[in-house]
């Protein structure tokens, strides 16, 4: 395979993937919003502006395409009742997909969307999540199913709150953090390695795993830019805001999730077919610079 559209490239974790795809030496194509953006981070792509709401700007874009990736999810701003990416969109670009033979459909998941219905946790953001995973898996079309654990991007890009990193409620399990540069090498790699009719899933995890105190007190520990602290909230008062506000709503529900899924390390078979990671958080933390806020 050696054309590949990605769908949700300038995204936190689309960005990397589709850079480690350029490098890897595959003709990648990004359907965007903003063509400008696109047209900055990913001079060597080649660039289509569209949307996933339109069936005819999905057609045009997967003309001649080899393979899809798929970086979507859920915004904290979307209500249940809206159109999302990864339900009607992804609807759109599986019929695409079909009628244009598309050799494969690889797509982001999660380990943590696998809580789903445990210890009677129902939420429909991951309920969205566990469907759209069988329907790649339904479609027909080889698929490549990627299943991370937490990122080491989300301290700072989603915990961090000016000079503080806020926790909520209460690590049951650590969690095997993992870089989204070694997750963006692993999926270029897949593309190199999996035979066109040959379907698989990949659990991604780090090299280390931490309680969400622990990888804090790490990345502040390392992170020499700034002075940081923690701020803990309780998740009853999580709940309470999550009532005014549908960000707030968003954080409760993924906090929850995430402080009770027993993740266990299961990356094994990742690391010998894709290779290891190489980045710990420790090397993370090193390598960021600050914000301006």
């Amino acid at each position: 395979m050696k054309k590949i559209l990605v769908i949700g490239s300038t995204g936190l974790l689309g960005k990397p993937v589709t850079k480690a795809l350029i490098d890897a030496g595959f003709s990648v194509t990004v359907l965007v919003r903003d063509k400008n953006l696109a047209e900055k981070l990913f001079p060597k792509a080649s660039i289509i502006k569209g949307d996933l709401r339109n069936k005819v700007d999905i057609e045009k874009v997967m003309q001649g395409q080899d393979a899809v990736f798929l970086s979507l999810s859920v915004k904290q701003t979307e209500k249940e009742n809206e159109f999302h990416t990864e339900s009607e969109g992804l609807d759109l670009v599986i019929e695409v997909a079909k009628s244009l033979k598309i050799k494969r459909i690889a797509y982001i998941a999660s380990l943590v969307h696998l809580y789903q219905g445990m210890n009677n946790f129902d939420w429909w953001v991951f309920r969205i999540k566990q469907e759209a995973v069988q329907k790649v898996k339904n479609s027909g079309i080889a698929y490549t199913i990627f299943y991370p654990s937490a990122f080491m991007e989300s301290i700072f890009y989603q915990s961090k709150q000016g000079n503080i990193i806020a926790l909520g409620g209460k690590s049951e399990f650590p969690m095997y953090y993992v870089a989204a540069e070694d997750y963006a090498r692993q999926v270029a790699k897949s593309f190199e390695v999996l035979q066109d009719s040959e379907s698989r899933d990949f659990v991604i995890q780090g090299l280390e795993a931490f309680t969400q105190k622990a990888a804090a007190k790490t990345f502040i520990q390392h992170y020499k830019k700034e002075k940081l602290r923690t701020m803990w909230a309780p998740m009853i008062v999580m709940k309470l805001m999550g009532i005014f506000s549908q960000k707030f709503d968003y954080g409760f529900h993924i906090v929850e999730a995430l402080n009770k899924y027993p993740e266990k390390f299961e990356a094994q078979p990742t690391w010998d077919l894709l290779g290891k990671p190489k980045i710990t958080l420790k090397d993370f933390a090193e390598s960021l610079q600050p914000t301006s806020e």
